[in-house]
């Protein structure tokens, strides 16, 4: 598993909530969490879909045993990864927005590069369009 953080979890918790935060980024393509853990959760999100980027058997078994959704894997391998098909690496963005109240832990937005923001707006004219 890439990177050495802990993230103050035990090993099983920690490989756990990477997990799912991977299979939640790949599902919603962005995440707000973290520093910390975006870091985290860039490596093996670039490890699945670098992976996917090869259509096989063996890869989609690969990233099944990772990422727990079976229909976030489908559009890993028919809409994101061909995305990526000519690119080598650099698949997220990490944007730091700043302070959580709380905790004063310093927060952050992991996207998937080319990812678009829909907005209430877009969604309302798109079903006045139709």
């Amino acid at each position: 598993m890439p990177g050495t953080r802990k993230l103050g979890r035990a090993s099983d918790h920690r490989r756990s909530m990477l997990r799912g935060l991977v299979t939640y980024l790949l599902e919603n393509g962005r995440i707000e969490t973290t520093v910390t853990r975006a870091k985290e959760v860039r490596a093996m999100a670039e490890k699945m879909i670098t992976i996917a980027k090869n259509d096989s058997l063996a890869a989609k078994r690969q990233v099944l045993a990772y990422v727990t959704k079976e229909d976030v894997v489908k559009k890993l391998f028919d809409e994101i990864a061909p995305k990526f098909k000519d690119v080598n690496g650099g698949y997220t963005r990490i944007i730091r927005t700043g302070a959580r109240r709380g905790d004063a832990a310093e927060m952050c937005i992991i996207e998937l590069v080319g990812y678009e923001v829909v907005s209430e707006d877009k969604k309302a004219k798109k079903k006045k369009a139709e």
